[in-house]
């Protein structure tokens, strides 16, 4: 089956939404994804530093990995998904903490996007 990684280049909306950013995105929202059908991982990363000179478009980026036979069918499954309120036990309490902040995503989202999985390599540190 056909594997892709959805991205996403996040930063919380100012300083003072840092907390809540964390408390949402980082701790719960990573977490729930990876609970919709088709998704295999869920990572997030936080900027350490530039890679040489190069502007670097967000402190945090997300990947989630899903099996799907195409990105439109990841998708729908994962829009459907989240619609449901019910979709996993956990998923109340994401969205109870959303509500107790205001309602709102606490980040702005600098981009986002599907990748299909064309290669992947292991480096000497994983046994390859």
């Amino acid at each position: 089956m056909p594997q892709f990684m959805l991205i996403g280049l996040c930063e919380p909306l100012s300083a003072e939404d840092q907390a809540a950013f964390d408390e949402w995105f980082i701790d719960q929202h990573i977490e729930d994804t990876t609970h919709c059908p088709n998704f295999v991982r869920g990572r997030v990363f936080k900027l350490s530093g530039p890679h040489l000179d190069i502007e670097t478009p967000s402190r945090y980026i997300s990947f989630y990995e899903v099996e799907a036979d195409s990105y439109e069918e990841a998708e729908r499954v994962l829009n459907e998904w989240q619609a449901d309120e019910n979709a996993w036990p956990g998923r109340m309490r994401h969205l109870e903490t959303m509500q107790r902040l205001g309602g709102d995503i606490p980040m702005n989202i600098r981009g986002a996007g599907w990748y299909e999985l064309l290669g992947s390599y292991d480096g000497p540190g994983r046994g390859g």
